[in-house]
């Protein structure tokens, strides 16, 4: 029999398991000749078609009478103006419950349908740079987003929302503040980077009150200093429940967890704020360091353009590790790198020592180092350790390892954000001696 999309049906597989029978509604197929289903639990799964035994159509789905969203509740002239950058993942999405797929869902009388709170927070406009997977992201969409935040800004907008697939949301993030502050300089509004770990389809997501949170803090949240790592924020939920979202610096969050609703978390620095979420609207309270500061900020000058990121740079990076070896190091620098970032072990090592005469790779990995340092290579030296310094002048390893003019001494941020700042740095032809960290 056959099935068309928007159908419920149950249909029996020949499997590698064996025969498998499923229930769910009929998708637009995922590839030519297969079955797509969207099943009970909410995955979808895909089928050849030659493996299906038999189809049998359990209800068939009506045209609708008619495809009009419903109406967006209405938006008050004197709120704040927010500008929603979507860049991609589930954040600004919607389901199609008669099919069961999920489309970008970003015009600002969608989003006010699908998420009414925001009408009575801010003025919505829009811009869609792209629906792509966040780990497809180079340093050329920083470029776009930076450039978009500026003109929203330009046009009047108190505050910038963008929307974004989590798994490198915090590149992002880190990426923009450097472009808008990284010379002393601050954006004329909140940049609020938000996403969903859970798919609008699922009754688990976080989509709404993440994107609730993020709107609220660009429309009411204070305006950025520039100096405290607030140039841009990443607003994810604080817990696993529902209720409270965390406001944190961009250049200190990190996603650590692959699917907890609490992913995030600010590293080596405080949380800013947190912003309720409730039925009778949003409040955000700011953490009493940040809130200190900002009472005392004198301000730093508005960024006149956001920096731009070179798209042609060669910065690779090696872990640390007992398989780190010289012909590593060796075949990068054959690359012409701008600069290769180590992840050092602990306090910023890298295995280069032999004291018992048994490990001649080590030996070679100084002398690989010392090659590098004569032929003026940058090497940057991270911790592999999410939280606390580089610092190499506990050991003599690490004092020796800054005798090879290896860099990276005092940094703070996580490895993400050194390697978002050095590319920053060599982009804006600044000394990395000077300003690392």
């Amino acid at each position: 029999m056959e099935a068309t999309p928007g159908d419920r049906v149950r249909v029996e597989l020949d499997t590698e398991g064996g025969t498998t029978v499923l229930e769910g509604r009929v998708l637009p197929p995922a590839a030519p000749k297969h079955l797509t289903l969207k099943l009970i639990n909410g995955y979808n799964v895909s089928h050849r078609n030659d493996r299906i035994l038999n189809l049998d159509v359990l209800e068939t789905t009506a045209a609708p009478a008619s495809t009009d969203a419903p109406s967006p509740p209405a938006e008050e002239s004197d709120l704040p103006s927010v500008h929603v950058i979507h860049t991609g993942g589930t954040i600004a999405s919607k389901v199609d419950y008669t099919t069961g797929a999920v489309t970008a869902s970003f015009e600002p009388e969608e989003l006010r349908s699908n998420v009414p709170e925001l009408a009575g927070m801010a003025r919505l406009s829009t811009t869609k740079l792209g629906n792509m997977f966040s780990d497809d992201l180079r340093p050329q969409h920083w470029n776009k987003m930076a450039a978009a935040c500026a003109e929203a800004f330009a046009n009047g907008a108190r505050g910038v929302v963008v929307t974004h697939g989590t798994d490198t949301l915090h590149h992002s993030a880190a990426a923009l503040a450097f472009s808008f502050a990284g010379q002393g300089t601050r954006p004329a509004g909140p940049i609020v980077f938000v996403g969903s770990q859970r798919s609008s389809d699922r009754g688990s997501s976080d989509a709404a009150e993440n994107l609730i949170a993020a709107v609220h803090w660009a429309a009411h949240g204070p305006r950025p200093s520039g100096g405290m790592g607030d140039a841009t924020v990443v607003v994810m939920h604080a817990a696993s429940d529902d209720g409270t979202c965390a406001v944190l610096p961009g250049v200190a969050a990190r996603k650590m967890h692959s699917t907890r609703r609490d992913a995030f978390r600010a590293l080596n620095a405080a949380v800013l704020a947190h912003i309720e979420v409730s039925h009778a609207g949003c409040q955000h309270s700011l953490n009493e360091g940040y809130a200190k500061a900002i009472e005392a900020d004198e301000g730093r000058p508005l960024a006149e353009s956001p920096g731009t990121y070179r798209t042609d740079l060669n910065l690779p990076q090696l872990t640390a590790n007992a398989w780190l070896r010289a012909e590593h190091i060796e075949a990068l620098a054959a690359t012409g790198p701008a600069a290769i970032i180590i992840h050092g072990t602990g306090l910023g090592h890298v295995p280069m020592s032999d004291p018992e005469g048994d490990a001649p790779e080590n030996k070679d990995m100084w002398k690989a180092l010392m090659r590098a340092s004569n032929r003026k290579l940058p090497l940057i030296i991270t911790t592999q350790c999410l939280e606390g310094p580089v610092d190499m002048n506990v050991y003599a390893k690490g004092r020796e390892q800054q005798g090879l003019d290896l860099l990276g001494h005092g940094l703070t941020c996580h490895a993400d954000t050194a390697a978002v700042k050095v590319h920053y740095l060599l982009s804006a032809d600044l000394s990395l001696q000077e300003h690392l960290p």
